[in-house]
């Protein structure tokens, strides 16, 4: 078990090119598994190269406990690296491979050894060990560059879109397996992908980014459902994102979508904007108590298990996911006559 210890970012900038990873500031708590969520060119591998001391930060600090790693090379840093393309040494033995670090590390040969066969045994490699890179599948070379950067024993495990290039299968599979070896390692862990299902899954907590911005950092469940800003929602899959105002009427708050008031849950006044998941709107050919608004259906697509059906409702248009079989009173798209009902808890807000 590695010693535990915070992971502090203090107002990260670093210009490459011309990127521009922006007054970054962020804790990773001992032990947490952090995943950071953003689309291709966001910073996320620059971000993770940082921490590791592959780049220096232009200003800014970054601290592992009580020790400042700024200005240290990455040798003394005690970070270990996965990259997406496992980055192997095709000449040497799996076993050379995992043991590489500690010969770095001038580990004495019989402690090399025993912490080589420990660490095979955690990833179920063992077999493995004699046979060289390429004779190996995806998953196993993945589990490979798992070994040789926890032999090490890191304080910090840095993961470079580590399931990127494996197929579902064996995707789900090493998730599985991230999850076992985080519980039994105990190593803070940052985590960089492009991919929601696998953050959902992985993280204790996340952070959004883009274009060098940090925008929110909260738990999965936390930023999926309360996005804090139209970037957020938007890069989340939100497709109901409107601007609003918030105004109270006998001490309840509500909003305005086109033509209607909608009571929501919130404590925020004035210009807001809001956000709706499609999962979270009820489609109903009777209409319900609260926040139920008459609809007429435009179209029907399949996605996935799911029918993906926009519906015309208060002058605007939502865009709402269905099981089939909640659909089939109005299937016929252009006259179906439904009502949409939004409840006030799945209406988020957020400043303007």
């Amino acid at each position: 078990m590695v010693r535990q210890a915070a992971l502090r970012l203090q107002g990260i900038n670093k210009r490459l090119g011309n990127f521009h990873l922006k007054d970054l500031s962020l804790e990773i708590g001992p032990g947490e598994y952090f995943v950071l969520l953003g689309p291709t060119g966001a910073g996320k591998t620059l971000l993770l190269e940082i921490i590791a001391g592959i780049h220096p930060v232009d200003t800014g600090e970054i601290w592992l406990g009580g020790v400042n790693l700024t200005h240290l090379p990455p040798e003394k840093r005690r970070c270990g690296f996965v990259y997406q393309d496992y980055a192997l040494f095709p000449h040497l033995t799996v076993r050379k491979n995992i043991a590489f670090g500690l010969k770095v590390n001038r580990v004495p040969a019989p402690e090399a050894e025993k912490r080589v066969e420990e660490m095979a045994a955690l990833l179920g490699i063992t077999h493995l060990l004699s046979r060289f890179p390429r004779t190996l599948s995806g998953g196993e070379q993945q589990r490979v560059a798992l070994a040789r950067a926890l032999v090490i024993k890191p304080q910090v495990l840095l993961l470079d879109e580590p399931l990127a290039a494996l197929d579902p299968r064996t995707k789900e599979a090493l998730q599985r397996e991230l999850q076992r070896l985080h519980r039994a390692t105990g190593t803070l862990t940052v985590h960089v992908t492009h991919d929601f299902e696998e953050a959902f899954f992985l993280a204790d907590r996340l952070g959004i980014i883009d274009h060098g911005e940090l925008l929110q950092v909260g738990s999965p469940q936390e930023i999926f459902s309360r996005p804090s800003s139209a970037r957020v929602a938007a890069f989340l899959g939100t497709e109901n994102i409107y601007r609003s105002e918030v105004t109270y009427t006998d001490g309840k708050a509500f909003v305005r979508l086109g033509q209607a008031l909608l009571e929501v849950e919130t404590s925020l006044r004035g210009p807001v904007g809001i956000s709706i998941r499609p999962e979270a709107i009820i489609l109903s050919s009777r209409p319900q108590t609260r926040n139920c608004l008459a609809a007429r259906v435009l179209t029907i697509h399949r996605r996935g298990l799911f029918l993906k059906v926009a519906v015309e409702a208060a002058g605007e248009k939502l865009t709402v996911l269905v099981p089939p079989r909640e659909a089939e009173s109005f299937a016929q798209a252009g006259d179906g006559r439904v009502y949409c009902c939004i409840p006030p808890a799945a209406i988020n807000t957020f400043p303007s």
